[in-house]
Protein backbone atom coordinates (compact mmCIF):
# COMPACT_ATOMS: atom_id res chain seq x y z
CA UNK A 1 0.00 0.00 0.00
CA UNK A 2 1.06 3.50 -0.69
CA UNK A 3 2.23 6.08 1.58
CA UNK A 4 0.67 8.99 0.21
CA UNK A 5 -0.15 12.01 1.85
CA UNK A 6 -3.56 13.24 0.91
CA UNK A 7 -3.16 17.42 0.34
CA UNK A 8 -6.24 17.70 -1.58
CA UNK A 9 -9.00 20.10 -0.13
CA UNK A 10 -12.50 18.52 -1.33
CA UNK A 11 -14.59 20.63 0.94
CA UNK A 12 -16.68 21.44 -2.33
CA UNK A 13 -16.18 18.57 -5.62
CA UNK A 14 -17.98 18.68 -8.83
CA UNK A 15 -19.77 15.31 -9.57
CA UNK A 16 -18.16 12.97 -12.52
CA UNK A 17 -20.99 13.33 -15.20
CA UNK A 18 -21.02 11.34 -18.42
CA UNK A 19 -21.28 13.00 -21.52
CA UNK A 20 -20.93 16.72 -18.98
CA UNK A 21 -17.58 16.82 -17.55
CA UNK A 22 -15.09 16.94 -20.27
CA UNK A 23 -11.85 19.06 -20.24
CA UNK A 24 -13.59 21.64 -22.11
CA UNK A 25 -16.92 21.79 -19.23
CA UNK A 26 -13.84 21.57 -16.04
CA UNK A 27 -11.89 24.47 -18.41
CA UNK A 28 -14.99 26.20 -17.45
CA UNK A 29 -15.74 25.44 -14.41
CA UNK A 30 -12.02 26.36 -13.18
CA UNK A 31 -12.73 29.79 -14.45
CA UNK A 32 -16.00 29.94 -11.95
CA UNK A 33 -13.51 28.60 -9.04
CA UNK A 34 -10.21 28.12 -8.06
CA UNK A 35 -10.61 25.74 -5.55
CA UNK A 36 -13.03 23.08 -6.16
CA UNK A 37 -12.06 19.71 -7.00
CA UNK A 38 -13.29 18.83 -10.48
CA UNK A 39 -13.67 15.12 -12.01
CA UNK A 40 -13.49 13.74 -15.38
CA UNK A 41 -16.33 11.44 -16.50
CA UNK A 42 -16.09 7.70 -16.02
CA UNK A 43 -12.83 6.26 -18.11
CA UNK A 44 -13.14 2.49 -18.42
CA UNK A 45 -9.99 0.60 -18.04
CA UNK A 46 -10.88 -0.86 -21.31
CA UNK A 47 -10.98 2.24 -23.04
CA UNK A 48 -7.52 3.13 -21.40
CA UNK A 49 -5.76 -0.09 -22.19
CA UNK A 50 -7.33 -1.25 -25.68
CA UNK A 51 -8.09 2.32 -27.19
CA UNK A 52 -5.63 5.76 -28.00
CA UNK A 53 -4.91 6.30 -23.98
CA UNK A 54 -4.10 10.17 -24.78
CA UNK A 55 -7.98 10.44 -26.47
CA UNK A 56 -9.43 10.08 -22.28
CA UNK A 57 -6.69 11.19 -20.30
CA UNK A 58 -5.65 14.59 -22.05
CA UNK A 59 -6.54 18.01 -20.21
CA UNK A 60 -5.28 21.35 -19.12
CA UNK A 61 -3.21 21.68 -16.57
CA UNK A 62 -5.10 25.29 -15.58
CA UNK A 63 -8.21 22.50 -14.54
CA UNK A 64 -5.99 21.52 -11.24
CA UNK A 65 -6.71 20.74 -9.34
CA UNK A 66 -8.73 17.15 -11.41
CA UNK A 67 -9.43 13.94 -10.56
CA UNK A 68 -9.71 10.93 -13.07
CA UNK A 69 -12.62 8.42 -12.02
CA UNK A 70 -12.06 5.18 -13.36
CA UNK A 71 -14.46 2.24 -14.40
CA UNK A 72 -13.60 -1.10 -13.92
CA UNK A 73 -13.40 -4.38 -11.74
CA UNK A 74 -10.17 -6.08 -12.31
CA UNK A 75 -7.64 -4.86 -9.43
CA UNK A 76 -3.86 -5.75 -12.36
CA UNK A 77 -6.32 -3.29 -15.15
CA UNK A 78 -7.23 -0.79 -12.38
CA UNK A 79 -3.18 -0.39 -11.02
CA UNK A 80 -2.28 0.18 -14.20
CA UNK A 81 -4.79 2.47 -15.36
CA UNK A 82 -4.26 4.13 -12.21
CA UNK A 83 -0.62 4.81 -12.63
CA UNK A 84 -1.18 5.84 -16.55
CA UNK A 85 -3.65 8.73 -14.36
CA UNK A 86 -0.61 9.28 -12.08
CA UNK A 87 2.00 10.02 -15.09
CA UNK A 88 0.02 12.19 -16.88
CA UNK A 89 -0.53 14.59 -13.78
CA UNK A 90 -3.70 14.05 -12.79
CA UNK A 91 -4.09 14.69 -8.56
CA UNK A 92 -6.33 11.75 -7.55
CA UNK A 93 -7.97 8.55 -8.86
CA UNK A 94 -11.75 7.69 -8.55
CA UNK A 95 -13.10 4.17 -8.35
CA UNK A 96 -17.14 4.08 -9.97
CA UNK A 97 -18.98 1.79 -7.43
CA UNK A 98 -21.73 4.09 -8.27
CA UNK A 99 -23.37 4.12 -11.81
CA UNK A 100 -26.11 2.14 -12.49
CA UNK A 101 -26.29 1.53 -16.40
CA UNK A 102 -26.75 -1.45 -18.11
CA UNK A 103 -23.67 -0.78 -20.50
CA UNK A 104 -21.35 -0.81 -17.49
CA UNK A 105 -23.07 -3.76 -15.14
CA UNK A 106 -22.59 -6.01 -18.29
CA UNK A 107 -18.82 -5.63 -17.48
CA UNK A 108 -18.67 -5.36 -13.92
CA UNK A 109 -18.71 -1.97 -13.41
CA UNK A 110 -20.00 0.95 -11.64
CA UNK A 111 -22.92 0.25 -9.15
CA UNK A 112 -23.23 -3.74 -9.06
CA UNK A 113 -19.85 -3.97 -7.16
CA UNK A 114 -21.59 -3.08 -4.47
CA UNK A 115 -22.54 -6.93 -3.92
CA UNK A 116 -18.51 -7.45 -4.27
CA UNK A 117 -17.15 -5.30 -1.69
CA UNK A 118 -13.72 -7.84 -1.22
CA UNK A 119 -13.44 -7.48 -4.51
CA UNK A 120 -13.69 -3.58 -4.55
CA UNK A 121 -10.89 -3.55 -1.30
CA UNK A 122 -8.93 -5.82 -3.92
CA UNK A 123 -8.89 -3.45 -6.48
CA UNK A 124 -7.95 0.01 -4.42
CA UNK A 125 -5.94 -1.72 -2.49
CA UNK A 126 -3.95 -2.36 -6.15
CA UNK A 127 -4.71 0.77 -7.28
CA UNK A 128 -2.43 2.62 -3.78
CA UNK A 129 0.04 0.17 -4.74
CA UNK A 130 0.76 1.02 -7.85
CA UNK A 131 0.96 5.31 -7.04
CA UNK A 132 1.58 7.84 -4.53
CA UNK A 133 -1.83 9.85 -5.21
CA UNK A 134 -5.10 8.99 -3.16
CA UNK A 135 -7.34 6.77 -4.56
CA UNK A 136 -10.89 6.91 -3.41
CA UNK A 137 -13.84 5.61 -4.15
CA UNK A 138 -17.74 6.78 -5.20
CA UNK A 139 -20.16 4.56 -4.41
CA UNK A 140 -24.34 4.40 -3.41
CA UNK A 141 -26.03 3.56 -0.24
CA UNK A 142 -27.13 0.18 -1.64
CA UNK A 143 -28.04 -1.58 -4.68
CA UNK A 144 -31.69 -3.60 -5.44
CA UNK A 145 -32.74 -5.65 -2.20
CA UNK A 146 -29.33 -5.07 -0.46
CA UNK A 147 -30.48 -1.89 1.11
CA UNK A 148 -30.34 -2.02 4.52
CA UNK A 149 -27.90 0.72 6.61
CA UNK A 150 -26.36 -2.75 7.94
CA UNK A 151 -24.93 -3.66 4.71
CA UNK A 152 -23.88 0.07 4.41
CA UNK A 153 -21.60 -0.22 7.14
CA UNK A 154 -20.06 -3.46 5.95
CA UNK A 155 -19.44 -2.49 2.82
CA UNK A 156 -17.60 0.84 4.41
CA UNK A 157 -15.67 -1.28 6.71
CA UNK A 158 -14.69 -3.71 4.36
CA UNK A 159 -13.37 -1.45 1.57
CA UNK A 160 -11.81 0.52 4.34
CA UNK A 161 -9.58 -2.22 4.38
CA UNK A 162 -7.72 -1.73 1.76
CA UNK A 163 -6.28 1.60 3.11
CA UNK A 164 -8.63 3.80 0.83
CA UNK A 165 -9.59 7.08 3.72
CA UNK A 166 -11.69 8.95 1.11
CA UNK A 167 -15.66 7.65 0.77
CA UNK A 168 -17.73 9.87 -1.85
CA UNK A 169 -21.13 8.83 -0.69
CA UNK A 170 -24.56 8.92 -3.74
CA UNK A 171 -27.11 9.43 -0.86
CA UNK A 172 -29.56 6.87 -2.86
CA UNK A 173 -29.43 3.16 -3.36
CA UNK A 174 -29.75 2.02 -7.20
CA UNK A 175 -31.98 -0.21 -8.47
CA UNK A 176 -30.34 -2.13 -11.45
CA UNK A 177 -33.26 -3.31 -12.95
CA UNK A 178 -36.03 -1.71 -14.17
CA UNK A 179 -35.21 1.65 -13.79
CA UNK A 180 -32.78 3.78 -15.92
CA UNK A 181 -29.46 5.71 -14.80
CA UNK A 182 -31.72 8.94 -15.41
CA UNK A 183 -34.22 7.91 -13.14
CA UNK A 184 -31.85 6.21 -10.74
CA UNK A 185 -30.65 9.52 -9.78
CA UNK A 186 -34.34 10.95 -9.36
CA UNK A 187 -36.44 8.14 -7.92
CA UNK A 188 -35.22 6.08 -4.85
CA UNK A 189 -35.13 8.19 -1.94
CA UNK A 190 -32.08 10.62 -0.77
CA UNK A 191 -31.14 9.31 2.58
CA UNK A 192 -28.64 12.15 4.14
CA UNK A 193 -28.66 10.89 7.14
CA UNK A 194 -27.08 7.63 6.77
CA UNK A 195 -24.67 9.63 5.47
CA UNK A 196 -24.37 11.31 8.32
CA UNK A 197 -23.99 8.33 10.51
CA UNK A 198 -21.49 6.46 8.10
CA UNK A 199 -19.22 9.76 9.40
CA UNK A 200 -19.99 8.90 12.79
CA UNK A 201 -19.18 5.14 12.86
CA UNK A 202 -15.86 6.02 10.91
CA UNK A 203 -14.67 9.35 11.75
CA UNK A 204 -11.19 8.49 10.30
CA UNK A 205 -12.97 8.46 6.95
CA UNK A 206 -13.17 11.65 4.98
CA UNK A 207 -16.52 10.94 4.49
CA UNK A 208 -18.50 13.73 1.37
CA UNK A 209 -21.96 13.48 0.46
CA UNK A 210 -23.66 13.59 -3.16
CA UNK A 211 -27.44 13.44 -4.39
CA UNK A 212 -29.87 16.02 -4.83
CA UNK A 213 -27.90 18.77 -3.47
CA UNK A 214 -29.21 22.33 -4.77
CA UNK A 215 -27.73 25.16 -3.07
CA UNK A 216 -24.87 26.70 -0.83
CA UNK A 217 -27.36 26.80 1.99
CA UNK A 218 -27.89 22.82 1.69
CA UNK A 219 -23.66 22.94 1.25
CA UNK A 220 -23.50 24.34 4.41
CA UNK A 221 -26.30 22.35 6.01
CA UNK A 222 -24.54 19.34 5.45
CA UNK A 223 -20.76 20.30 6.10
CA UNK A 224 -21.87 20.18 9.73
CA UNK A 225 -22.29 16.36 9.53
CA UNK A 226 -19.36 15.08 6.86
CA UNK A 227 -16.07 16.75 5.46
CA UNK A 228 -17.08 17.47 1.86
CA UNK A 229 -20.20 18.06 -0.59
CA UNK A 230 -20.32 17.05 -4.58
CA UNK A 231 -22.38 18.78 -7.13
CA UNK A 232 -23.65 17.06 -10.05
CA UNK A 233 -26.32 17.77 -12.05
CA UNK A 234 -26.67 21.54 -10.18
CA UNK A 235 -23.47 22.20 -11.08
CA UNK A 236 -23.56 21.65 -14.61
CA UNK A 237 -26.82 23.57 -14.95
CA UNK A 238 -26.40 26.23 -13.26
CA UNK A 239 -22.84 26.35 -13.19
CA UNK A 240 -22.66 30.39 -11.82
CA UNK A 241 -23.09 28.59 -8.32
CA UNK A 242 -19.48 27.41 -8.55
CA UNK A 243 -18.33 31.72 -8.04
CA UNK A 244 -19.37 31.62 -4.87
CA UNK A 245 -17.62 28.47 -3.82
CA UNK A 246 -13.68 29.72 -2.68
CA UNK A 247 -15.12 32.65 -0.93
CA UNK A 248 -18.18 30.53 0.92
CA UNK A 249 -15.68 27.03 1.30
CA UNK A 250 -12.28 27.68 0.79
CA UNK A 251 -11.81 31.28 2.78
CA UNK A 252 -11.27 33.82 -0.40
CA UNK A 253 -11.27 36.90 -0.59
CA UNK A 254 -11.12 37.55 -3.97
CA UNK A 255 -13.69 39.31 -5.81
CA UNK A 256 -16.64 36.86 -7.17
CA UNK A 257 -16.43 36.91 -11.42
CA UNK A 258 -19.51 38.53 -12.99
CA UNK A 259 -21.38 35.75 -15.47
CA UNK A 260 -20.22 37.58 -18.48
CA UNK A 261 -16.43 38.43 -17.62
CA UNK A 262 -16.70 34.40 -16.77
CA UNK A 263 -17.51 34.03 -20.38
CA UNK A 264 -15.17 36.37 -22.11
CA UNK A 265 -12.36 34.82 -19.83
CA UNK A 266 -13.29 31.16 -22.05
CA UNK A 267 -13.04 33.27 -24.97
CA UNK A 268 -9.13 32.74 -25.69
CA UNK A 269 -9.67 28.70 -24.94
CA UNK A 270 -12.13 28.36 -27.54
CA UNK A 271 -10.19 30.36 -30.29
CA UNK A 272 -6.97 28.12 -29.16
CA UNK A 273 -9.45 24.55 -29.56
CA UNK A 274 -10.85 26.02 -32.43
CA UNK A 275 -7.18 25.98 -34.03
CA UNK A 276 -6.73 22.79 -33.29
CA UNK A 277 -9.95 21.46 -34.99
CA UNK A 278 -12.77 21.15 -31.97
CA UNK A 279 -16.12 22.81 -33.13
CA UNK A 280 -17.36 25.59 -31.12
CA UNK A 281 -20.60 23.71 -29.96
CA UNK A 282 -18.11 21.41 -27.99
CA UNK A 283 -17.42 23.71 -25.57
CA UNK A 284 -19.74 25.95 -25.46
CA UNK A 285 -22.62 24.01 -24.95
CA UNK A 286 -20.92 23.68 -21.28
CA UNK A 287 -21.78 27.66 -20.72
CA UNK A 288 -25.54 27.30 -21.68
CA UNK A 289 -26.63 27.31 -18.27
CA UNK A 290 -24.51 30.14 -16.98
CA UNK A 291 -27.26 32.81 -17.32
CA UNK A 292 -29.69 30.48 -15.45
CA UNK A 293 -32.51 32.59 -14.08
CA UNK A 294 -31.35 36.03 -15.23
CA UNK A 295 -32.69 38.43 -17.79
CA UNK A 296 -32.36 37.16 -21.49
CA UNK A 297 -30.81 34.07 -19.98
CA UNK A 298 -33.13 32.00 -22.57
CA UNK A 299 -32.11 34.40 -24.93
CA UNK A 300 -28.15 33.30 -24.90
CA UNK A 301 -29.47 29.78 -24.67
CA UNK A 302 -31.74 29.12 -27.78
CA UNK A 303 -28.90 31.71 -29.62
CA UNK A 304 -26.14 29.05 -28.60
CA UNK A 305 -28.20 26.50 -29.25
CA UNK A 306 -29.23 26.98 -32.75
CA UNK A 307 -26.19 28.84 -33.88
CA UNK A 308 -22.98 27.15 -31.86
CA UNK A 309 -23.26 23.92 -34.24
CA UNK A 310 -23.52 25.14 -37.36
CA UNK A 311 -20.85 25.28 -40.36
CA UNK A 312 -18.38 27.66 -39.90
CA UNK A 313 -19.60 29.05 -36.47
CA UNK A 314 -16.89 30.75 -34.79
CA UNK A 315 -16.60 33.07 -31.38
CA UNK A 316 -19.13 35.51 -32.74
CA UNK A 317 -21.67 33.16 -31.63
CA UNK A 318 -20.88 33.54 -28.45
CA UNK A 319 -20.63 37.23 -28.73
CA UNK A 320 -23.56 37.94 -29.89
CA UNK A 321 -25.14 35.76 -27.76
CA UNK A 322 -24.01 37.89 -24.85
CA UNK A 323 -25.46 40.96 -26.47
CA UNK A 324 -29.23 39.12 -25.33
CA UNK A 325 -28.11 39.24 -21.64
CA UNK A 326 -29.14 42.06 -19.55
CA UNK A 327 -26.04 43.80 -17.77
CA UNK A 328 -24.74 42.95 -14.01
Amino acid sequence: MSSTTDTLNRRFTVAPMMDWTDRHCRYFHRILSQNAVLYTEMVTTGALIHAEADRFLRYNREEQPVALQLGGSNPEDLAQCTKMAEDYGYNEVNLNVGCPSDRVQNNMIGACLMAHPQLVSECLEKMQAAVDIPVTVKHRQGIDDMDSYEELVQFVDTVRQSGCKVFIIHARKAILQGLSPKENRDIPPLKYEWVYQIKQEFPELEVHINGGIKTIDECHTHLQHVDGVMLGREAYQNPYLLADVDREFYGADSEKISRKAAALAMVPYIEQQMEQGVPLNHVVRHMLGLFHAQRGGKQFRRFISENAHKPGAGIEVLLNALERVADE
